[in-house]
């Protein structure tokens, strides 16, 4: 891989959290998770991460809220069960790059991070330019 990133998941369902966690380390990612909102308010206060996973609907809030707080804000991919345009529009509002529909392949995944890969290699060009 060409690049590792630091990446965020936020995911209420253990299995889901853990899998996902585990198939973006063997990528060689660094990988930090949180199972709510207000957990990764409180973790995300030490730095930003390249990449914000974070499913929409969460115990205490929903992914939306989260990225909203944020400050900068980091590339992020939205994770839901729903998948209608409004979704798809409500996390493009909220700053999401991309809104993926659950169930989702890791292929599909794999897709976003390289795009992700892909801006932060350009915007790392334009600051060393």
């Amino acid at each position: 891989m060409a690049l590792s990133l630091k990446i965020f998941v936020v995911e209420n369902h253990d299995d889901i959290r853990f899998y996902l966690s585990k198939y973006l380390e063997q990528q060689g990612h660094e990988v930090e998770s949180a199972s709510d909102m207000h957990s990764a308010l409180d973790l995300l206060e030490k730095g930003a991460p390249d990449v914000l996973i974070s499913d929409i609907g969460l115990p205490d809030g929903n992914g939306w809220e989260l990225l909203e707080a944020l400050d900068p804000k980091p590339f992020a991919i939205a994770m839901s069960g729903f998948g209608s345009s409004d979704d798809f529009q409500r996390s493009e509002k909220a700053g999401y790059k991309h809104h993926i529909t659950k169930p989702f392949l890791p292929e599909d995944l794999d897709v976003l991070i390289s795009l992700a890969i892909e801006e932060r290699t350009a915007r790392g060009e334009k600051e060393s330019k």
